[in-house]
């Protein structure tokens, strides 16, 4: 059952813009009080909507994403941004020479919303993001553990029942391609699907990878209701109880969304 924002662009924005607004802002201002000329970039910008909020406060804002098209869209809804010159939004990967070249200890904040889960060597762009920040430089992360109930996406599925099956991703690979394949599924749908099973990162792998690239987590936040269903689904976002957030591995399986700033150490 594929949800109707993720087929109808201008909604799955303004999702963005009020998730932003009402959450991830108010996060990353508990590090950066006066936002108004802050240099931010969002990596895997898609259509802007996380952006937006930002431009508001008057930030100087860059967004970047792999695909051209959904570039095209946040220039469709950011325009006004974008002739002003407090926006510029680019269809490039961020680890080419030139990207580097241009942006390196750029950002006071880097951004990576629903992003991170997606990007097959975590530890690589991790890394990297050092080299794109200013010396007060943060980055923040809004990603769904692995384990969580969605955590593999497969609210994407068409069919109905597969799309609201709670773990069904933990199944091993062969086993949960041969269920999507049995119940219908296109085969870009596996596709997708099976390339978020390979992604996906879980609170303890992420908080290693952070410690191993010499960050340090300035601030976190556990969702038992991640923020971003008060706008698809009608449910108030909640924190996660913080005796369930204290134990490891098995408060993946029960939180839906996990917010982090980190700055290099």
């Amino acid at each position: 059952m594929s949800l109707e924002h993720h087929k109808n662009a201008t909604l799955r924005f303004q999702q963005q813009v009020d998730n932003s607004r009402d959450y991830v802002v108010p996060f990353i201002q508990l590090e950066f009080p006066q936002m108004e000329g802050l240099r931010v970039m969002e990596v895997g910008c898609g259509e802007g909507g996380v952006l937006t909020p930002l431009l508001e406060k008057g930030c100087n804002c860059v967004g970047v994403d792999l695909a051209p098209a959904r570039i095209e869209l946040a220039k469709s809804f950011l325009q006004r941004y974008v002739d002003a010159g407090q926006l510029k939004l680019i269809a490039k990967n961020i680890y080419d020479v030139d990207f580097l070249g241009e942006f390196r200890h750029s950002f006071d904040v880097i951004i990576l919303k629903d992003a991170i889960e997606h990007i097959p060597d975590q530890e690589k762009i991790i890394g990297h993001l050092k080299q794109l920040l200013t010396p007060r430089g943060q980055v923040y992360f809004g990603f769904p553990p692995w384990y969580m109930p969605h955590g593999g996406h497969q609210q994407i599925c068409h069919n109905k029942f597969l799309s609201m099956v709670p773990y069904i991703h933990l199944l091993p690979t062969p086993v949960y391609r041969g269920v999507l394949r049995l119940f219908g599924e296109e085969d870009d749908i596996v596709q997708d699907l099976m390339e978020v099973k390979s992604t996906g990162i879980s609170i303890e792998r992420f908080e290693r990878i952070v410690k191993r690239q010499g960050y340090k987590i300035t601030q976190r936040r556990f969702y038992l209701i991640n923020p971003i269903y008060k706008y698809k689904f009608g449910v108030s976002a909640r924190e996660q109880w913080k005796p369930v957030a204290a134990i490891p591995f098995i408060r993946n399986f029960v939180t839906t969304c996990m917010y982090y700033m980190i700055k290099p150490e």
